[in-house]
């Protein structure tokens, strides 16, 4: 039988909602306050109390709201330019004159065209207000939603080379971190990232501007489970290494060998204790000076490297091998 919470009323207070009469009317001691039409959220697939006429309508339609990662903006040269090659859906494009007719875009704004974007040639001054006053370098689109990869097709993927490394980002707020995590990622050859879907950031125009082109050559999951999905990883054979301030391994002594995912920890916090439970190593990178601890998209990359710089000690290249003579 499962315990009922029990009402604390205090004393000398009426109870809510009890009826008391004074000179002969009938008054209602602290009523309850129901939210005004303004304050209730909308539930989908619940129906709304109906409005009296006199009141004007606060109601706001779906097509009213912007969301950052529904129709999302990029914006510079490379960052679009990517986007363009690799025929991502883009709703609107805003362009200069001068670039437009650019040889590296010219070609591809057409055939964008085609696929059904709105192309508008606009003055910098429209750009600048379209960007917030960011620098746009003269160009600027409207993206449809980030297209996430499922778990289970990321695993697939990354099957296909050896030794394959995902990234996992436990907790990372900061899309300026996000991003700069993904960049190192993809330029140094990891095969795609995981971030759980709740307090962490998502795929914004944030950090498709800061990871530079990388994210149209690099895949993306976001899982519900970050624990579960640690235990399907080490399923599909990953060994799983978590990076922490207290971890029991330096970084340098750590042989990273077959398939491998690192978790980086949030900032500030760090990786959770549920998420620590689920590494199989903890690892730590050792600091000589006063500062406590790193940044996280610079611990990243610094693991990373360390990753693929003792593979590279393991790859025999032909063309680098010593050549012996047969002739006495």
């Amino acid at each position: 039988m499962t315990n009922q919470p029990r009402k604390i009323n205090h004393a000398g207070e009426p109870k809510r909602g009890q009826p008391i009469k004074i000179k002969g009317k009938r008054v209602i001691a602290n009523p309850i306050r129901h939210q005004s039409k303004a304050e209730v959220k909308p539930i989908s697939g619940k129906s709304r109390p109906s409005r009296p006429s006199s009141q004007p309508s606060l109601e706001i339609k779906p097509t009213e709201i912007n969301s950052t990662e529904d129709n999302d903006l990029i914006y510079g040269r490379h960052p679009v330019l990517s986007a363009l090659e690799n025929q991502r859906n883009l709703n609107r494009l805003w362009i200069t004159t001068r670039l437009r007719y650019d040889p590296r875009f010219h070609h591809l704004i057409l055939q964008a065209k085609d696929n059904g974007t709105v192309i508008d040639e606009v003055e910098p001054k429209r750009l600048d207000q379209i960007t917030d006053g960011a620098n746009h370098q003269g160009i600027a689109a409207q993206v449809a939603p980030y297209d996430y990869t499922e778990l289970e097709d990321l695993i697939t993927q990354s099957k296909s080379v050896a030794d394959p490394v995902i990234v996992v980002a436990d907790g990372i707020t900061d899309p300026h971190n996000l991003g700069a995590i993904i960049r190192t990622a993809e330029a140094i050859g990891a095969q795609g990232l995981v971030i759980p879907q709740r307090r962490a950031a998502g795929i914004t125009s944030t950090v498709v501007k800061v990871a530079a082109g990388a994210l149209e050559n690099f895949s993306v999951a976001r899982v519900v489970n970050l624990s579960r999905s640690l235990e399907q990883l080490k399923e599909a054979g990953f060994w799983i290494y978590g990076t922490a301030a207290t971890g029991s391994e330096p970084l340098h002594t750590v042989k990273f060998s077959g398939p491998t995912v690192l978790v980086i920890g949030g900032e500030g916090e760090g990786l959770s204790m549920l998420t620590q439970r689920s590494c199989d190593v903890l690892v730590s990178i050792p600091l000589q000076g006063k500062t406590p601890s790193l940044n996280a998209s610079v611990a990243a990359g610094m693991a990373l490297y360390e990753i693929y710089r003792q593979r590279s000690l393991n790859t025999h290249y032909l063309d680098k091998l010593p050549t012996f003579s047969l002739k006495k």
